[in-house]
């Protein structure tokens, strides 16, 4: 998607996200960004969890940051 669309769309997610009581399951490519909206985070591997915590911990982690996130 054009950024301005990505954007909009994380813009609306972290609206909802908002909202008491309210669940979204994101599946998102830009680990970042989807780390950045989100209260917890799964990493898979071909469809197997192999970590998961609180999405600021796996932003910190700096094997996630080296192997997702491009740092």
């Amino acid at each position: 998607l054009a950024p301005l669309f990505v954007q909009k769309i994380f813009d609306i997610i972290h609206n909802i996200n908002k909202q008491e009581g309210t669940t979204i399951l994101l599946v998102e490519q830009n680990a970042n960004l989807a780390l950045q909206a989100a209260q917890r985070g799964y990493v898979l591997e071909t469809g197997t969890v192999m970590m998961e915590d609180r999405a600021e911990t796996l932003l910190a982690n700096p094997e996630i940051r080296k192997a997702y996130l491009g740092e």
